[in-house]
């Protein structure tokens, strides 16, 4: 054997090219392990804009590199997270460009409900970090909503019971979302209908939800997985609508559970919470009317013994009168006599200030006011006359400054009015040569025109030796036509010949009889 390996000319082993060999290794590989099912631990992940995954698989002393491609990932219910222990089913390959194999994954499943409970774990104390479970996020219940979202699948027997619960306890508008409540599908879809709900618009053509309720049967830890997605959670937490999750039966819990308003535990369950007995609502209803009843009754009856009461404590109308009206007659009695000293006191102080007054007085009174009005007058006068020589100076100085400046505009006008004679001249000028100007410019257009339609027109082409033939119907362009046509005429670039018809074969003349003129037998 040692001898096929030997180099040299003397060896008989075949040469291969590395494609050659690259290509019958990855034969062998993947016609040894054409489907095989690998339990490891999830390494290194990584998820590129292309939409593939790739991650590792390893055990305590080994690494395998694995791959799944785009539409393979969409389909795992199980999305692979670093530190899952699972079980990976696929085919085995290799990779030629980095010389090295690999699993390609088709299905990942988690090695057994332990690692479905660690990673749930995993995921709820994460999610809880970011405040998403936190009791100030939960929004408090309509006591009795108008409109009830359902988000659940139509046709199982939650819905049915959810309309069967809140028919017998409160009639109210049911709104239902149908959505996948398990398999791939289920966890985009539920966000979507929470979001869904959480978009229509209040007061249009479809009633907004005030509730809205996540419902669907008890199933196993992996039925029930895509509500715990994160997406799922996220949806609930963001909801403006308050939510009641009513996933599973009481003892199975998923993450929606947290981010939820309220939890319910059964379908049954979240309508008996959402609404209350329509018919206990009307029990109280009429309790609280009798008990309103009685208490105005009895609250009005108190009020007018507590009116009586005060009204026997309050004094007679004529004990509270007569004391006023007694001093009303007293003071009456005394203002006449009042009157009559304040009429005197006030006669005898005008007589003490007009005994000093005068005749003299009030005439030394009147000089001394019109002297000191005489000199005001004069005052006045020369002020005004002050004034007056003011104005005229600031007039003769405005006049002087006004003179001037109509001289400095006459002047400017001139000048203008000269510059725009000039300007004028110029224009005029221009105009008068710009007719001549225009005619010959297009004089010498219309010359090129007239060229360029002698040099494309059909007479240039008549004198290289060509001829047009016409008919009674026009231009004549086969002969056929020239056949049919009774006359023609051809036309040179000197003129145009007219041409005799074409003669036409003459018809055989009918032979006479041979019997001399007279009829033949037909027979």
């Amino acid at each position: 054997m040692s001898d096929l390996f030997e180099d040299g000319p003397s060896g008989n082993s075949p040469e291969y090219t590395v494609s050659e060999l690259s290509g019958a290794v990855k034969r062998v590989i993947e016609g040894e392990f054409g489907l095989v099912r690998v339990r490891g631990e999830i390494g290194r992940v990584s998820r590129p804009a292309s939409g593939h995954m790739y991650f590792d698989l390893k055990d305590d002393r080994s690494v395998m590199a694995a791959i799944s491609w785009k539409g393979q990932v969409s389909k795992m219910q199980v999305k692979p997270e670093e530190g899952m222990e699972v079980i990976a089913t696929g085919r085995m390959t290799t990779f030629p460009g980095q010389s090295k194999y690999q699993l390609i994954v088709e299905s990942v499943v988690p090695a057994g409900a332990g690692a479905l409970m660690a990673m749930l774990e995993a995921r709820r104390k994460a999610l809880a970090a970011e405040g998403l479970f936190d009791a100030d996020r939960k929004r408090a219940l309509p006591y009795l909503p108008k409109v009830i979202g359902v988000v659940t699948s139509p046709s199982g027997a939650v819905i049915r019971d959810i309309l069967h619960r809140l028919r017998d306890r409160f009639a109210r508008h049911v709104l239902i979302w149908p959505v996948a409540v398990q398999g791939q599908a289920c966890a985009p879809e539920v966000a979507a209908a929470i979001k869904g709900f959480n978009a229509i618009a209040p007061g249009g053509p479809i009633p907004r939800p005030d509730l809205i309720i996540v419902a669907r049967g008890g199933g196993s830890l992996e039925d029930l997985w895509g509500f715990n997605e994160e997406i799922v959670v996220r949806a609930a937490a963001e909801s403006q609508i308050p939510l009641i999750s009513a996933v599973g039966h009481e003892t199975d819990t998923t993450l929606i559970d947290y981010a939820s308003d309220r939890r319910a535990p059964t379908p049954t369950a979240a309508a008996e919470i959402a609404v209350p007995v329509r018919m206990e609502l009307i029990a109280a209803l009429d309790g609280q009317t009798a008990r309103l009843t009685r208490a105005v009754v009895q609250g009005v009856g108190l009020r007018g013994q507590r009116l009586r009461d005060l009204g026997r404590a309050l004094p007679r109308i004529e004990t509270l009168t007569q004391g006023p009206a007694q001093r009303f007659d007293l003071w009456g009695g005394r203002l006449g006599g009042a009157l009559t000293l304040a009429t005197s006191a006030k006669r005898a102080s005008l007589d003490r200030v007009a005994a000093p007054m005068r005749p003299r007085l009030l005439l030394d009174m009147v000089a001394r006011r019109r002297d000191r009005l005489d000199e005001r007058h004069r005052a006045l006068g020369q002020s005004h006359t002050r004034r007056m020589e003011r104005a005229a100076e600031r007039l003769a100085s405005q006049s002087e400054r006004l003179q001037s400046s109509i001289t400095n505009a006459f002047s400017k006008a001139g000048r203008d009015i000269a510059k725009d004679r000039t300007r004028l001249a110029s224009l005029e000028a221009r105009l008068h040569a710009a007719p001549g100007l225009q005619l010959d410019a297009l004089s010498k257009r219309l010359g090129a025109l007239d060229r360029t339609r002698q040099t494309l027109g059909y007479g240039e082409t008549l004198r290289r030796g060509y001829a047009v033939v016409r008919g009674e119907d026009g231009v004549v362009t086969s002969r056929a036509a020239a056949a049919k046509a009774g006359a023609l005429e051809v036309e040179f670039h000197d003129g145009r010949l007219p041409v005799g018809a074409p003669a036409k074969p003459a018809k055989p003349k009918p032979r006479p009889p041979k019997s001399g003129g007279k009829q033949g037998s037909l027979f």
